[in-house]
């Protein structure tokens, strides 16, 4: 009877054991595959951070050059810069307008793309309306800031961008804040005839929610910045600028932090490490604890 007494609570033992082991390794592996995924993310981010394409910025004394990009990749045209935002992006055009939805302004495969003119506008900007998409991403990335433009005290503040192409930088005047349906055709096709210029015009004087005291007429450069909202079914934002000979300097503002992004992916994956550590030191704990009452 002892005997039997004592095989139960060995086999009792060895099933409150493999539980625990168990219920550890699922807790580690669901951690791992958080940590791979905020890894992973991180990775997305840092490849989309404008940071990263500063050396290459035109007419600034950096380590590298303009033309040393289009070098790299003569799908490079030029440079796209709204002041005061994270919005500082080489520009990229090519046949295929597929091609920079998932690559980057070096040619290499990259979920956050790059920003790219629309295939059908001529890379010289003298179309009517320059279209120039880019993903809306979290943390200021690529697009990102566009959707800022959504808040009218956003939109008073923020006049101004750059546009480098042909070597040469002209200004950038921000008139309109637009949000519309991307299946509307009239809205991301160039304009070519006269009749679809008035129309285009009309289009953005019905559908701003925000637009500022600017004349446009059909003799007019614009860019049609446009990208995803989350505020719509199928939504754009679009932000139209026009295209001026005049330069805006950007007022430069001391950077006081972002808030929440202060706490950044690779602080997650340390807690997280942290977190390992600690399960792993209370299961062995116990399994001490479990032996001296064994």
């Amino acid at each position: 009877m002892d005997k039997l007494k004592k095989m139960i609570k060995n086999f009792i033992q060895i099933t409150d054991h493999l539980v625990d082991l168990i219920a550890l390794i699922l807790i580690l592996s669901m951690m791992s595959l958080s940590g791979y995924m905020l890894w992973d993310s991180n990775q997305i981010y840092e490849k989309a951070d404008a940071k990263v394409y500063e050396p290459y910025m035109p007419t600034r004394n950096h380590s590298k050059s303009f033309k040393e990009l289009q070098q790299i990749n003569n799908d490079v045209i030029g440079w796209l810069k709204v002041n005061n935002t994270h919005i500082n992006y080489p520009l990229v055009q090519c046949e295929n307008d597929d091609k920079y939805m998932n690559t980057d302004v070096e040619g290499n495969y990259s979920l956050s793309g790059s920003i790219f003119l629309h295939a059908e506008n001529n890379p010289h900007f003298t179309d009517f309306n320059n279209i120039i998409y880019g993903h809306h991403m979290e943390k200021h990335m690529m697009f990102g800031d566009i959707g800022e433009f959504t808040n009218q005290n956003f939109f008073n503040k923020h006049h101004y961008g750059n546009l480098y192409y042909d070597g040469i930088n002209h200004g950038i005047e921000f008139i309109a804040i637009m949000q519309l349906d991307a299946y509307n055709e009239r809205a991301f096709n160039v304009c070519i005839s006269e009749e679809a210029k008035q129309e285009y015009i009309k289009l953005i004087d019905s559908n701003s929610l925000y637009k500022r005291n600017v004349q446009i007429s059909p003799n007019d450069h614009l860019v049609i910045l446009t990208t995803c909202t989350s505020d719509m079914t199928n939504g754009r934002n679009v932000l139209v600028g026009k295209i001026t000979n005049k330069t805006y300097p950007e007022k430069i503002k001391k950077n006081k932090g972002i808030g929440i992004d202060i706490l950044n992916n690779n602080t997650y994956l340390e807690l997280i490490l942290i977190l390992i550590a600690l399960i792993i030191a209370v299961f062995v704990k116990k399994r001490k604890n479990n032996g001296k009452e064994g």
